[in-house]
């Protein structure tokens, strides 16, 4: 299947009706099996043999009805958490509120398995499972220490399911054992449409979870869709809730757009004012500052380029890049500790996605050495005892492709670059001279 194409998915003759779902069955519809991970039918599978309902979800289905190959591919299941770990023993329960199992396979490979769950009732509050170690099976799996019981509130039928979910194109099944689509939400359509539209009341869904705002971008600039109307009018009065969430949360949310396709997306949350929430004064500078953004948003899409041919980056060097624009000034005229600087400059961002800090500290040595590359190819002066730093790697990679637009050949690197700019230079790092360190004095006469 080709990853690039878009074929354009079947159009529903009526959307869903109260009285059950849109069914498209084998034949009427482009999935096929053959596109599935072979890992994912047979978690299906299982289940099903068990006497579970399980079916493919969301994002998965979307890209599959779209001739994309998904990159992640989800199950839901009518099986509890407990139920689930007992049958498969690669499977391992994760999450504090709401219990998620990760069957694992060679290679790292890890197939999210969750339950059909269902919006709670006003008042209530989901149970906060964080201090069992295990959560209880009801057919008898004993917990190790203290038993904690899942609770049913949080669970539900497959419409609930459908209907908790953010965007219609995002609430599709896929019944593996039928070849049947299932839509609850209208989610065909919106695909036909080529829209991203928000289930239930937008304003009230994106001020439950302000994330959504940030999805919802995403989803139509990666897919090239528009945001349904009503969805999009809700977005200004909404986005500056964003900066209100969990820092950590919204980290993992911006890992999301560093490890997938970056460039439409940053372009598309800079228009739609959403950096300046994530980012602090690093996202305000990105929208109010267009030569910065522009250098951003190249960078990003020589990295896309990049990561698309097979390439792969470190979490260090994916914020490396995404920062240098912003940091790069401070190196024009260097004064002083540049660690101290760095450091200094990025605390005073307050971004509001949560960085760890020892991702932090290989983001500013990385920088450190770039901005001591880059300036070595405008004056020919360069510290080469830099190699030794562990990032030295690094850096040079990035500043490969912040000078050519695109990342290093198999044997390429800086010095190639520097050559090529002084020919008549020594790579060689200067040796220290030693101090002569006068020896003891001769005693007196």
């Amino acid at each position: 299947m080709d990853e690039n194409s878009q074929t354009p998915p079947p159009s529903p003759a009526e959307p869903p009706s109260e009285f059950g779902p849109l069914l498209l069955h084998r034949g009427e519809h482009p999935i096929s099996r053959r596109d599935i991970d072979p890992d994912v039918l047979k978690i299906i599978n299982r289940l099903h043999q068990q006497g579970f309902t399980a079916y493919l979800v969301g994002g998965a289905v979307r890209d599959l009805l779209l001739g994309r190959q998904p990159k992640d591919f989800d199950v839901v299941t009518d099986a509890r958490p407990g139920q689930i770990k007992k049958r498969f023993r690669n499977a391992f329960l994760i999450g504090r509120r709401f219990r998620l199992a990760h069957v694992h396979f060679s290679e790292g490979k890890i197939i999210e398995v969750a339950t059909f769950r269902r919006d709670l009732e006003p008042g209530q509050t989901p149970p906060d499972l964080s201090e069992s170690e295990h959560v209880s099976d009801e057919e008898g799996t004993s917990a190790p220490s203290r038993q904690v019981h899942e609770h049913p509130n949080i669970y539900g039928t497959p419409a609930e399911d459908a209907f908790r979910r953010d965007t219609t194109i995002n609430a599709l099944f896929y019944d593996t054992i039928t070849s049947t689509i299932i839509d609850y939400v209208g989610g065909l359509e919106d695909m036909a449409r080529r829209k991203v539209r928000i289930i239930g009341n937008p304003a009230e869904r994106l001020t439950e979870d302000p994330v959504r705002v940030w999805r919802v971008i995403r989803q139509a600039a990666r897919l090239g869709f528009d945001i349904e109307e009503t969805t999009e009018q809700a977005i200004p009065g909404h986005r500056h809730l964003v900066g209100g969430c969990a820092p950590s949360r919204l980290y993992e949310e911006l890992n999301k757009e560093m490890a997938g396709e970056s460039r439409p997306v940053f372009e598309a949350l800079g228009r739609y004012g959403i950096l300046g929430f994530i980012l602090g004064k690093i996202g305000q500078d990105f929208e109010t500052e267009s030569a910065v953004f522009s250098r951003v948003l190249n960078l990003l899409e020589a990295k896309d380029a990049a990561a698309a041919e097979g390439q792969t980056f470190t979490p260090e060097e994916l914020y490396s890049l995404l920062f240098w624009p912003w940091v790069e000034p401070l190196f024009a005229e260097p004064q002083g500790d540049m660690h101290a600087i760095l450091k200094e400059a990025v605390s005073a961002a307050r971004t509001q996605a949560q960085l760890p800090k020892a991702l932090q500290a290989g983001i500013i040595q990385t920088l450190i050495i770039i901005g001591s590359m880059t300036r070595a190819l405008r004056t020919g002066r360069m510290r080469w005892s830099l190699k030794e730093r562990p990032h030295y790697g690094q850096a040079s990679r990035l500043t490969f492709l912040i000078d050519k637009g695109r990342m290093p050949g198999a044997h390429e690197s800086f010095v190639d670059l520097f050559r090529s700019a002084f020919p008549g230079s020594s790579i060689k790092p200067r040796r220290r001279r030693r101090r002569h360190r006068p020896g003891p004095r001769p005693p007196a006469d």
